[in-house]
């Protein structure tokens, strides 16, 4: 007999990483367009951090518990998660672009649902098929800061010989910027935390920046893009 129940960790109301409890819950059905995965990793986002905690500034905090509950996350948000790797168990009957077996990486964007046993997506959510030399784990980093960083490096037209900056480059957006302003064939400098100096460097940064000893608003170089993860510089000092 189908086991119908998995585990998940839930959200049971708003603050420290204490308030999510691993529970038996219901396992999702597809519906007709969409897939079942087995998930197989996931990851812990600043999204991810910033629901469960709900620490947004005044009017946006309100804005949430409109939106997502205001005790806690209504059930439909309660199990967080964005960014999950794994293998498609099910699918409903009129998927076309996957198929049973098939192994994947995906963000659940504010469906959330990744950390638990299985999650439900629309077949054509941000879904793709995983690459045989990359790990569940490894392959489970890469849809949000993987394809905001894109979009945004796109978004700017970066050119071959452009020189790029990018303040922030120690996260998963910045870490993903770095390696595709490379590819792009640009000069890349990474801004960032002391400790992430070399690895910044091991992915193709040419130059690095430490912020806690140097502002790089005020060293007196331009370049043709910066790149400003953070979002704290104002566009009249850079």
């Amino acid at each position: 007999m189908e086991n119908k129940k998995m585990k998940a960790i839930v959200c049971t109301k708003y603050g420290p990483p204490d308030v999510l409890q691993l529970k038996e819950v219901d396992k999702p059905t597809p519906k007709d367009k969409e897939v079942l995965i087995r998930i197989h990793a996931a990851t812990v986002t600043m999204g991810d951090c910033e629901m469960r905690s709900l620490k947004f500034p005044g009017m946006l905090r309100f804005l949430m518990r409109l939106g997502f509950g205001f005790r806690g996350p209504r059930k439909r948000f309660s199990i967080l998660g964005q960014e999950l790797a794994g293998d498609i168990e099910a699918i409903g009957n009129e998927v076309k672009l996957f198929k049973k077996g098939d192994p994947v990486f995906a963000a659940s964007g504010f469906r959330f649902g990744a950390y638990a046993e299985y999650i439900c997506l629309p077949e054509e959510e941000t879904l793709a098929i995983k690459p045989d030399n990359i790990t569940y784990e490894e392959a489970a980093v890469v849809p949000i800061g993987g394809l905001e960083a894109l979009h945004f490096l796109r978004e700017a037209n970066i050119q071959k010989g452009q020189t790029v900056l990018i303040s922030g480059a120690s996260g998963s957006i910045g870490t993903f910027a770095i390696q595709l302003a490379k590819y792009y064939g640009a000069e890349v400098t990474g801004v960032g935390n002391p400790k992430s100096l070399e690895v910044m460097k091991s992915i193709g940064a040419d130059k690095v920046i430490d912020y806690t000893k140097e502002n790089f608003t005020k060293s007196g170089e331009t370049y043709d893009v910066i790149f400003d993860v953070i979002g704290k510089s104002s566009f009249s000092v850079v």
